[in-house]
């Protein structure tokens, strides 16, 4: 099963930007379907951003236009790139992956459906 690590997770202001990325140790990562969560202590984690093989990507609505999910270019790494964040957007983020294709759109922001989780990495966006 692939190794995920992230990094990349800080405090910041709000209204600014962050880039967090994951790392992968299985050689055919770009053959995984790879997805951002997030998790605020206490409540379900939440489906923000999945990129597809194909590189199709799904964002949950909150996200749309802010947050942008992609692949390095050594296709060992992908990255959110956060901008205009909000307090809202404070939580613990995780790097999942599936191998192959992404679930199915009614499940495709379901944590279920993933099989490798990394460690997270924190976010705090202050007011």
């Amino acid at each position: 099963l692939v190794q995920l690590v992230e990094s990349g997770g800080s405090s910041v202001q709000s209204g600014g930007s962050l880039r967090l990325s994951c790392e992968g140790t299985d050689p055919s990562w770009s053959s995984y379907c790879l997805a951002w969560f997030r998790q605020v202590s206490g409540k379900e984690r939440e489906g923000v951003a999945v990129l597809g093989i194909d590189e199709k990507a799904t964002y949950v609505d909150s996200v749309k236009g802010r947050f942008t999910i992609s692949r390095g270019t050594n296709k060992h790494t992908v990255y959110l790139d956060m901008n205009n964040l909000i307090p809202e957007d404070t939580a613990m983020y995780y790097c999942a992956a599936v191998p192959l294709h992404c679930p199915p759109p009614l499940n495709i922001m379901s944590s279920a459906w993933y099989h490798a989780w990394g460690q997270g990495t924190q976010v705090t966006v202050s007011s």
